[in-house]
């Protein structure tokens, strides 16, 4: 299979989807591997490595995705992409669709067949290719909104940890899934007082048990998640529903009731937010807006102020699944495993994961129908 690696487009993005080892590893199984010349090196990586893993240098974008069976990115095809869509293309990446009827609508007019990284999903619930990037932003959530805490940057100017005789950070976290967990891992790393808010019993009893008096955790109800987030200092939204818009856990009456300069950090913006007064995303390089007095951090992709990091911890986790959909054809490989039927979110130009289809009121075709 021909499999292209475009340069990504969106601002400030310098993750790559293959990383010179993952292109050896399906070049070492017959495939052809196509990286558009540049597309490594803000990961750290020389398009000369590329080359002498096998790969195929190609000079521009339009070239990778016109010769290209499948092509595989980090983000979301981007508006001066669609073009590149085509009847036939198998595209496999972040797809985030609930939150993005344009692009959900062009790769239906299109006829491609898209595969969200997002919504693979194990027989137990694992999200296996969304937890090494929910692992990563949930503690770039607490080093950023930690930052945007400085007075300097517009915060109340509050050290996270406190000091001798001064009370430390009120870090509040929504969710207590990957992001959370990890959010809450280096919140107490720091020195701050965690409160964790979680609606499924048995993953509060999990976190229970994992940080003991460390943090405190509260069921979530509309009561709880008003009374923590009133006295947060920094807040954490981290709830997320495979594949579907992410419900919205916060009003905008509750954060009119936070202290000014205090800092909210919404991982699960790239879904649409879970924080009312996340009304739109951001980027690295103006990464926050203020309503209410309240610094919102907004940006989309998190995991790309960390690239090299965030590339490795990426292909560790989607090679296996690139490769398996090369090495069978995706008829078959999603007929030998159900979690990357999961995955494909349109397919020949019809919609067939459910959650997108009721975010934006439109009718799924079960994948198994469309196979058959």
């Amino acid at each position: 299979m021909h499999i292209g690696v475009p340069k990504e487009i969106k601002e400030q993005e310098a993750r790559v989807a293959l990383t010179p080892g993952g292109s050896a590893a399906l070049i070492a199984h017959g495939h052809e591997v196509l990286i558009e010349a540049g597309a490594g090196v803000g990961s750290g990586f020389t398009d000369a490595e590329y080359a002498e893993a096998g790969a195929r240098i190609v000079g521009d974008a339009a070239t990778v995705w016109r010769n290209s069976e499948m092509v595989v990115k980090v983000k979301e095809p981007l508006p001066q992409e669609y073009p590149y869509l085509r009847e036939g293309l198998l595209l496999f990446t972040y797809l985030h669709l609930a939150a993005n009827r344009a692009l959900t609508t062009a790769l239906i007019s299109a006829k491609v067949t898209a595969l969200g990284y997002e919504t693979i999903q194990l027989p137990d619930g694992t999200l296996p290719l969304l937890v090494p990037m929910s692992e990563i932003a949930g503690r770039l959530s607490v080093q950023e909104g930690v930052r945007f805490l400085e007075a300097t940057e517009g915060g109340k100017g509050i050290l996270v940890g406190g000091a001798p005789g001064v009370p430390s950070a009120q870090v509040v976290i929504i969710g207590g899934g990957n992001v959370g967990l990890n959010a809450a891992r280096i919140a107490t790393g720091m020195g701050a007082h965690v409160t964790v808010v979680e609606k499924n019993p048995l993953r509060l009893r999990y976190l229970d048990e994992l940080f003991g008096h460390q943090i405190d955790t509260l069921a979530s109800n509309d009561y709880t998640v008003a009374s923590a987030v009133a006295k947060a200092d920094l807040l954490i939204g981290a709830v997320l529903i495979p594949g579907a818009r992410a419900p919205q856990v916060v009003s905008e009456q509750m954060v009119s009731q936070m202290t000014p300069g205090s800092v909210i950090v919404d991982v699960a913006v790239d879904q649409g937010g879970s924080i009312a007064t996340i009304d739109h995303t951001t980027t690295h390089e103006n990464p926050v807006y203020e309503r209410y007095g309240i610094l919102h951090y907004a940006v989309a992709n998190m995991p790309g102020a960390v690239p090299r990091t965030s590339t490795w911890a990426l292909t560790n986790s989607t090679l296996a699944y690139v490769q398996e959909i090369a090495d069978l054809g995706l008829r078959e490989a999603v007929r030998r495993d159900p979690s990357l039927a999961g995955g494909v979110n349109v397919y020949q130009g019809q919609l067939c994961h459910p959650a997108v289809a009721e975010a934006h009121q439109m009718t799924a075709v079960p994948l198994t129908d469309l196979l058959d």
